[in-house]
């Protein structure tokens, strides 16, 4: 996974076509949240220091292929503007004239922005007549949008055919540092977490991590298909009837690869999936659980995890283990946060919530890598090829 870094690329008087992630939240006409669009700004400014023109573009939530007033990103070119506090010219649409006028005002050492890519279906499609137009506004490309790697489309896999030379961008470039070591040579112990709903969104995940981790400790509701297959009482629970020889098969898999598979050893459980409701902390052995719901992991589970953690060498955590929306059930995935954090292992995180967990914690600045790339980051994990970025030109190899 040894890529071409926009490091190695001529940039001084080129017109540069970045691949960027700004699908953020709007509200009220403004940006609602500017983590993704902060993330992208070393790339930005390190094209701009070296004398580029910058030409940005990225896709904003699922138009569906068709312009939409609610999506556009014209908000985020006037948030981008006073974060880098130079002017953006904005294009009222990715190609044609709109573009090419956005691209000419900006002249060397300026910023345009294209808009929303999803406005054209051709961008999901990967269509080559979209990825040419695109290609030709820019001399040379880089991917930064480590989000949208895992997507053959247009602006992130089409598109370097078309361009004269091209690379990742800074953030995607740390993306593959962080994530490939821990498929390459980990420190050890390497200890993963996995939560979330369901055992079939992490499955490839865990069969690929199964030969390279030293312990390996499931959250949330994934739990429970485990627990439905060993015959412990479920309740409510979500269980994932169809995967139940596949969790067998992972609980022999990690004896054979001598992996320790942890699964909770207590959870809390409450009668509806709600702020107000009582909640109870069973056993999972424990029948008086009912018709009741496991929202949580519980304290027992929450320490001893910790204690493994507190033990690694690199940790990598996608996934939360309860139902972590609601603050009532957040315990276990905020403990598995401050424990991650308070680890002096190497520590990668990916996944909405599991980011947030780490925020709302006060411990991002103390994760060694936290992953912009959720679905993305997973695709990586499972040791699938990530189109974006196969894509890319390979680094050369040094010659003494």
């Amino acid at each position: 996974m040894s890529k071409r870094s926009i490091r190695n690329l001529e940039l001084a008087g080129r017109r540069v076509l970045i691949r960027v992630d700004f699908n953020v939240p709007l509200a009220g006409g403004a940006v609602g949240d500017d983590t993704r669009i902060r993330a992208a700004l070393p790339t930005v400014r390190y094209a701009l220091e070296r004398g580029a023109t910058v030409v940005l573009a990225s896709h904003l939530g699922r138009p569906k292929g068709a312009p939409r007033p609610d999506l556009s990103l014209r908000p985020v070119a006037r948030h981008l503007s006073e974060l880098l506090g130079r002017p953006v010219h904005f294009a009222a649409d990715c190609t044609g004239k709109p573009a090419r006028a956005a691209v000419a005002e900006a002249h060397p050492g300026g910023v345009a922005l294209l808009e929303n890519l999803r406005f054209h279906a051709g961008e999901e499609r990967n269509d080559a007549a979209l990825a040419a137009e695109l290609g030709s506004l820019a001399d040379v490309y880089v991917n930064d949008a480590f989000g949208t790697a895992h997507r053959a489309h247009a602006s992130t896999a089409g598109i370097v055919s078309h361009v004269g030379d091209a690379g990742a961008g800074l953030l995607l470039g740390a993306e593959l540092e962080h994530l490939g070591a821990l498929l390459g040579n980990p420190r050890r112990p390497f200890v993963a977490v996995l939560g979330g709903a369901k055992v079939s969104g992490k499955l490839d995940v865990i069969e690929n991590l199964l030969g390279r981790v030293d312990a390996l400790l499931i959250g949330g509701a994934m739990a429970y298909t485990f627990f439905e297959r060993r015959g412990l009482p479920v309740g409510r629970s979500l269980v994932e009837p169809d995967l139940l020889d596949a969790a067998a098969g992972v609980e022999r898999d990690a004896r054979g690869a001598g992996v320790d598979l942890w699964l909770p050893a207590d959870h809390v459980v409450t009668e509806r999936v709600d702020a107000g409701a009582a909640t109870a902390t069973l056993q999972v052995d424990d029948a008086t659980i009912g018709d009741r719901i496991g929202v949580d992991i519980g304290p027992h589970t929450r320490q001893s995890y910790a204690e493994v953690v507190g033990r690694a060498g690199t940790v990598v955590w996608n996934g939360p283990m309860g139902v972590f929306e609601i603050d009532a059930f957040a315990a276990g995935t905020l403990a598995v946060a401050r424990a991650v954090a308070g680890t002096a292992a190497t520590t990668v995180v990916g996944g909405g919530d599991s980011v947030a967990a780490v925020a709302k914690a006060g411990v991002r600045d103390r994760i060694t890598h936290i992953s912009t790339g959720g679905g993305a980051s997973l695709e990586f994990l499972a040791g699938r090829t990530l189109p974006g970025v196969s894509a890319l030109p390979d680094a050369q190899p040094y010659v003494g």
